[in-house]
């Protein structure tokens, strides 16, 4: 077997082992990168023996190695982690259920506990639970709310963090009509509450009418279904609006449109989401999530940089392949979680990279061709990837609920996977690509990443690199420059074309951000992770405009992020470290 060369950036490596590679007792990492992608691909590829007991799995994970370590696949982190070892837990995201009742809760305290330490993150509806103040018949006493129970899940979470691969992030919901939802609203104003949960408010299309109608909205106690005030709801609108400008949170989820794209309605509604929001999920269900680099599929053409529509496809037909066998060779936290799971099959193929793909052809994030071309690439994207499920299908048998989802009740496709496609935001797995992250735009052309090491990640756009020493405008002091700025736009001495191309996202007008978003969404049967980020001197009216495009767009969610509205971010663009973004990629 010929052991094939793995390119991969110090930062790529760097990760690879603080997290992901095998260590010994001491904490030293015991594989190689290539030992990794070899563990994984021979892991993922035997699932094939389940559907086939003569199928070639020599020939499946060598297809497999290579879409790995040529780096234009990459899956979900657990899958990296934890594929042929003692966990193997192989999904991402999670939704539990959340009760009215102490034993539900904390009986989903210890679940998300066994999930956090595996790897997976976690979405909960804090919905069911009766308002604060609310009476407790069995005692006599007082309620003490959803957000007093967020508080426990956050502790229990901060507990895990100590000993697990890493973090566990939360997503806590609370639908709009809840009587707490001005306190859910404002949980997060201070810095540092929380800190395991991003939160997001779960809003109907008959709260979105009042806001547009300026009425009175009411507000329901879920445990006796009545209503028991009310509440303006342009104004409470406002408070969302006021709350997401100041520091980002809540995002909001529009829960209809979710639900009018559920696949089974008939086994239940939709309430909550994975912590990223890309992922709506039933209670007690799990997807594996992966991303395409599709920085990786464009190829030079006749002097003509373009997709290579192709090798997309081939590697699109691979990516739902390897998704599908994940599903049985996991391991699950708890039976009821295994049963829906591989009862729905559901899968959430991605892309990252589309950034760099953008620069590359030439095409402006900022352009309606920009847009035109979003629409061309996620509809052959979603297009192939529904095709792959239903050849599965075809092989192995359409996912076993499917007689009690829409596509039966229509008489449509027979898809191996209920869902096919997420757009997901592919924070660490893009390090390891090294190419940018979902189908956001370049965060800067020079910033830090503040995770995994003191002091945080520095970073150069490659492209950039290459295009500036290649016109001969590079040089130490422009890195200097740009790692101050973050964006190349009002600096000197950079061609304009260059500029056009190489925007970062504080350039990006938030209602393309948006439209950028409603185009995938189009195709993609799940949700779009997407951060609209504004700059520091953004308005509140900014914001709101934004949330109000989004709905009307058919988004299933948006969250935005104004510079510097938090102390702590992950992405920063104040670099001190030049000399270490100068040698980063020599």
């Amino acid at each position: 077997m010929i052991k094939k060369t793995l390119h991969l950036t110090p930062n790529a490596r760097l990760v690879l082992e603080k997290r992901y590679l095998k260590k010994d007792a001491s904490g030293n990492p015991i594989e190689s990168p290539e030992d990794m992608f070899r563990r994984i691909a021979k892991n993922v590829a035997s699932a094939d023996l389940i559907y086939n007991k003569n199928a070639n799995i020599a020939s499946i994970e060598e297809q497999f190695y290579d879409l790995l370590t040529s780096l234009q696949f990459m899956p979900n982190s657990p899958t990296l982690m934890n594929a042929g070892r003692d966990l193997q837990q192989l999904f991402a995201c999670f939704v539990l259920p959340v009760e009215d009742s102490i034993e539900s809760v904390f009986d989903t305290v210890k679940h998300a506990a066994l999930i956090h330490k595996s790897g997976g993150g976690t979405g909960f509806s804090f919905t069911h639970i009766r308002p604060r103040n609310d009476v407790v018949s069995t005692s006599g006493g007082c309620a003490s709310g959803p957000i007093s129970f967020m508080k426990v899940f956050n502790e229990a979470t901060e507990a895990i963090n100590q000993g697990g691969f890493r973090r566990g992030a939360n997503m806590a919901v609370l639908r709009v009509d809840h009587p707490d939802i001005l306190d859910f609203i404002h949980t997060k104003q201070s810095e540092g509450v929380l800190t395991n949960f991003n939160i997001s408010v779960g809003i109907t299309d008959a709260f979105m009418q009042a806001v547009e109608k300026n009425e009175i909205f009411p507000l329901v106690n879920p445990r006796t279904k009545v209503i028991v005030k009310t509440a303006n709801a342009r104004e409470v609108f406002e408070h969302i609006v006021q709350s997401a400008w100041e520091n980002g949170e809540p995002g909001v989820l529009f829960l209809d449109t979710i639900n009018a794209a559920n696949p089974t309605p008939l086994i239940g509604e939709i309430e909550g989401t994975n912590p990223c929001g890309e992922q709506p999920l039933l209670p007690y269900e799990a997807c594996v999530l992966g991303s395409i680099n599709i920085s990786k599929m464009v190829k030079c053409n006749k002097d003509q940089y373009e997709i290579d529509w192709n090798l997309l496809e081939g590697v699109i037909q691979l990516a739902v392949h390897f998704l599908d066998n994940v599903i049985d060779m996991s391991k699950y936290p708890l039976p009821q979680i295994e049963r829906l799971t591989k009862g729905n099959r559901k899968i959430g193929l991605g892309i990252m990279g589309f950034a760099d793909s953008l620069i590359k052809q030439g095409i402006s994030y900022n352009s309606e061709e920009a847009i035109q071309y979003t629409d061309k690439l996620i509809h052959f994207f979603s297009q192939k990837a529904n095709e792959a499920s239903i050849k599965l299908a075809a092989e192995r048998g359409a996912f076993p609920n499917y007689q009690k989802s829409i596509y039966a009740q229509k008489n449509g496709p027979r898809f191996r996977n209920a869902t096919r496609t997420t757009i997901a935001p592919s924070g660490t797995i893009s390090i390891i690509a090294n190419c940018s992250s979902g189908i956001e735009p370049l965060f800067a052309i020079a910033y830090k990443r503040h995770v995994l090491v003191e002091g945080g990640l520095p970073e150069i756009h490659p492209l950039f690199e290459e295009i500036a020493k290649k016109r001969g405008f590079y040089s130490e002091k422009l890195l200097e420059e740009i790692s101050r700025e973050g964006s190349i736009q009002n600096i000197k001495n950079i061609p304009e074309d260059v500029k056009r191309i190489l925007i970062a996202a504080r350039d990006v007008p938030a209602e393309q951000h948006v439209k950028i978003q409603a185009t995938c969404q189009k195709y993609i049967d799940s949700g779009v992770s997407k951060t609209i980020n504004f700059p520091k001197d953004a308005t509140i009216d900014d914001v709101k405009k934004v949330f109000l495009l989004a709905y009307k767009s058919g988004c299933k969610g948006i969250t935005v992020y104004r510079d510097k509205s938090r102390v702590s971010q992950v992405l920063s663009v104040e670099c001190t470290c030049t000399k270490q973004l100068i040698n980063k990629n020599p």
